[in-house]
């Protein structure tokens, strides 16, 4: 902790005030109260180590400071349960305490040995954050936690790091307050859990009372100013600015579903879209993308609902969005009027309602575009940043209202999974529109879906072509995912400079840490991973599952297995959840690897080649070559990158108890197929058929055949080199230093693995280090053992992917 008194340090603030506590030893009588207040003092104790708090005072009271408001609120929300259970335990009136958060500077430092020994307090602090603190926490009531205007935005940006937990807080504005000896007017919110939070204005008092306008102060007053009121008052009218609205930058708000007054189909879903499209080019306000918000409802068991006022509070208040959004359109005589009604979802109160028409139905969405244009600014988004980054709507969607309809009804079918019908509703956006730019992204994310990486492409490209029909961010989410699909060199950095100029972007965000897992990047990976857990996103549950890999690669088990218990719905990659399993418990891996009924062809394909590893690993061999060859007769001629990798597993087993002369011929038969199929593969595609040769290569070089992994580095050679990743090179050396040690040359070998250091390098350059270095009589137990650990285990399993050598390769030996 600094101590230097002449400067001042930025710190969060906690002081609170257990409520009642003299009626309280007199209720109990000595002995009892000493020993609640012991175990009151156990909990303090534990909250500070758990929230990193530093006790500077206390009496009936406490006086806290974090670095971290975030870490001061956590110690708040704990505090009040903590007393709730203490209460209980002995049998009181309810325990409660008051509590005021604020952030601000203070000046710190340490009193004198003599000092303490004295009785003096070992640690002091002073400044004007400190009274107000105070003032703060003397102004709330029983069990309420107050929050100044300072902390209050610092924490709700931050709250998503409490989990669940976070995305059920309640919070709620009080208004403007006046402390005594503050001069200026601050705002105060409440924070807390639902059934804990008083969520009721605080009582004032002699040092801190709220702000009114003049007329709703004391008679006595008014009389005194009523001739003056009587001539400011009509100015006031007509030149008071609109009430604040209490938004902070990169916040978030839900749009609800349209209020449709015309009767008319074509608006429905049409002006949503409109909405979030135009508030989506801000880097200022964040929408809860509609996949989400549908999530929600369905964990409402509201799946069927329309997200109007009474479930869109729901939806926002679970999000933590602060805003909801509800529009409406009317036809007056062929003018149509596009309103939306802006809610605080802390007080259910409307709190701005902004609207805009024109003629003919086409004209909705320039409406919509205006509107939306005005709520940010009304927000408080910088107006020339509005105008940098605001294109006119019908530009980056379509003038054409149908078009607009058709390609939400598209948007939805692809959420559902449901190609087919998604694929006809952007096509029918591009008939009545052959410029909606953001149609062809659409049918791009259809081709992929069906893994037609050269149509995505395709489709991309002409999404491209004139990137004045799309957003900013439409056009680099385009640019970055052309790149991945061509698989060109960089498309990492195109993905992380997304991220981090849209930083609540979870669709970025999660492709950056994609893009991180495929480099063994494991530290950048959990990084961007979490910042795809986003309460509001769409990738929440499958980022959950990729943090849990990232852990696991890091080594760092008990996070890993943290996350692959938390089930938050949806798809993920939940078979390399069950083969972490296998680094503790072969069994367990085992039952959860068991078929799944009515599983999609490829996640059939990713459990049976799963299993095949967790076998391999546990020498269960002759299990293993019957599942291995039966992989190999139904996976004869693969396609799909996890089609090659299944191949390659099953050459990890056989190589194990298949003859040299049977093996060299499935070797062979491997290589044929990848330069058959080479040259008409394309993007991420083609390093899957490469690391296949390289991996049969790494077969024929353990049986020292020199011809065969020559095959097999021609066969790759022009992908190793192409391939954005370094860990194709990283294979191909791994195979060239196993061919080097089995013709006698282990210091070849060595020098061959010398360039693949350091955290990232695939897992079988240890095993292939260690060989050379056994080969040559030196001592490669460290290596052996970093392999053969759970932690090490977990690791190899991490680095599973199509791109990869198979787990196989590396936990066998």
């Amino acid at each position: 902790m600094p101590h230097d008194s002449q400067a001042p340090q930025l710190r969060t603030l906690l002081l609170t005030d257990l409520c009642d506590s003299t009626g309280l030893v007199e209720k109990l009588g000595d002995g009892p109260a000493a020993g609640l207040f012991r175990d009151h003092d156990r909990l303090v104790l534990e909250l500070q180590q758990r929230w990193r708090g530093r006790l500077i005072d206390r009496s009936d009271g406490l006086l806290l400071l974090f670095e971290r408001p975030l870490d001061g609120l956590g110690f708040a929300l704990d505090y009040r349960r903590g007393l709730e259970a203490l209460g209980n335990a002995h049998r009181t009136d309810p325990l409660l305490a008051r509590a005021g958060l604020h952030v601000g500077e203070v000046l710190i430092w340490r009193n004198s040995e003599e000092a303490v020994n004295a009785g003096a307090k070992p640690v002091e602090i002073e400044g004007l954050a400190k009274p107000f603190t105070a003032r703060l926490m003397q102004l709330a009531r029983p069990g309420q936690i107050l929050l100044s205007s300072v902390v209050e935005p610092l924490v709700r940006r931050s709250v998503r790091e409490l989990g669940e937990r976070g995305n059920e807080l309640q919070w709620r504005s009080h208004g403007r307050w006046l402390f005594k000896g503050v001069p200026e007017v601050q705002e105060v919110h409440e924070v807390g859990e639902p059934g804990l939070a008083p969520l009721r204005a605080p009582r004032g008092d002699a040092k801190a009372r709220r702000e009114m306008p003049v007329w709703r102060r004391p008679v006595a007053i008014a009389a005194e100013v009523v001739v003056v009121v009587g001539l400011v008052v009509g100015g006031w009218f007509m030149t008071r600015p609109e009430p604040a609205i209490a938004f902070s930058e990169r916040d978030w708000v839900v749009v609800g579903d349209l209020r449709n007054m015309t009767g008319d189909p074509r608006y429905d879903g049409a002006i949503e879209a409109a909405l979030r499209t135009s508030l989506e080019q801000s880097q200022f306000v964040n929408v809860v993308p509609d996949a989400r918000a549908q999530s929600v409802l369905a964990l409402m068991k509201r799946a069927d609902s329309r997200i109007d006022r009474s479930t869109g509070l729901g939806v926002a208040q679970r999000t933590g969005a602060r805003m909801l959004l509800l529009p409406t359109v009317s036809d007056n005589g062929g003018k149509v009027r596009v309103d939306v009604e802006v809610v605080d979802p802390s007080t259910s109160d409307t709190v701005l309602s902004l609207g805009a028409g024109g003629r003919g139905a086409d004209s909705a969405i320039h409406s919509t575009g205006d509107i939306a244009e005005s709520l940010r600014a009304r927000l408080g988004e910088n107006a020339s940043l509005i105008a940098r980054s605001s294109l006119p709507l019908e530009q980056v969607t379509t003038p054409s209202i149908e078009a607009l309809r058709a390609f939400t009804l598209g948007q939805r079918a692809y959420a559902l999974r449901d190609l087919g019908r998604a694929e006809s509703h952007f096509r029918q956006a591009l008939q009545l529109d052959p410029g909606f730019a953001m149609a062809r992204i659409g049918l791009a994310r259809v081709a992929f879906g069906r893994q037609d990486i050269a149509t995505a492409q395709k489709e991309m490209e002409a999404a491209l072509s004139d990137v004045s029909k799309l957003t900013n961010r439409e056009r680099l989410y385009a640019d970055a995912q052309l790149s991945l699909l061509r698989w060109d060199k960089g498309y990492q950095s195109k993905w992380g400079a997304l991220s981090d100029l849209y930083p609540d972007f979870d669709i970025a965000a999660f492709n950056t840490a994609f893009a991180m897992s495929i480099g063994n990047r494991f530290e950048e990976m959990r990084r961007f991973s979490e910042r795809a857990i986003a309460t509001q996103g769409v990738t929440l549950p499958v980022a959950i599952k990729f943090r849990a890999i990232a852990s696991a690669g890091l080594g760092d088990l008990a996070s890993a297995r943290a996350d692959c218990a938390n089930d938050k719905g949806g798809s993920g990659p939940q078979i390399e959840c069950e083969l972490l399993k296998a680094a503790e418990s072969t069994e367990e891996a085992l039952r959860a690897l068991a078929p799944v009924a009515g599983e999609p062809d490829f996640a059939a394909i990713e459990r049976a080649t799963a299993e095949l590893n967790v076998l391999a690993a546990d020498g269960q061999w002759e299990l293993a070559e019957a599942k291995a060859r039966q992989l190999i007769s139904d996976r004869a001629d693969p396609v799909l990158p996890f089609e090659w990798l299944a191949r390659s597993t099953a050459l990890e087993v056989l190589s194990r108890r298949a003859g040299k002369d049977e093996l060299r011929r499935e070797v062979a038969r491997l290589l044929g197929l990848v330069e058959r199929k080479m040259p008409a593969e394309v993007g991420r595609a083609r390093d899957a058929v490469a690391a296949t040769a390289l991996h049969a290569g790494y077969v024929a070089a353990g049986m020292g055949d020199a011809a065969l992994v020559e095959r097999a580095r021609k066969a790759a050679g022009g992908q190793v080199d192409a391939s954005p990743e370094p860990l194709l090179a990283n294979a191909s050396a791994i195979m060239m230093a196993r061919m080097q040690r089995m013709h006698g040359d282990p210091e070849g070998a060595l020098r061959t693995l010398a360039q693949y250091e350091g955290p990232n390098v695939l897992a079988l350059t240890w095993i292939e280090r260690a060989e050379a270095m056994a080969a040559l009589g030196q001592d490669a137990s460290e290596l052996t053992g970093k392999v053969r650990s759970p932690e090490g285990r977990a690791r190899t399993y991490a680095e599973w992917a199509p791109e990869k050598p198979p787990p196989a390769s590396v936990l066998a030996r």
